[in-house]
């Protein structure tokens, strides 16, 4: 190999593998932003279900005295 010695390519291929590692932790983090985010709405909507169960008990509970 003409001025490509072992060194140059493990080198490379060091590199090249450190990148692949810091690349998978950035989608990483964005899926887990992403998640973050869907667990929010679910729990606002958990909330205004909630919300609506007891105005719906409340309006029964008075119905019925």
């Amino acid at each position: 190999m003409a001025g490509i010695d072992v060194q140059t390519i493990t080198l490379a291929i060091i590199i090249g593998t450190l990148l692949a590692i810091v690349y998978s932790l950035r989608v990483l983090v964005l899926m887990e932003r992403r998640i973050a985010r869907i667990e929010m709405h679910v729990e606002r909507v958990v909330d205004k279900i909630i919300r609506e169960e007891l105005k719906i008990e409340r309006t029964i509970g008075k119905r019925r005295k």
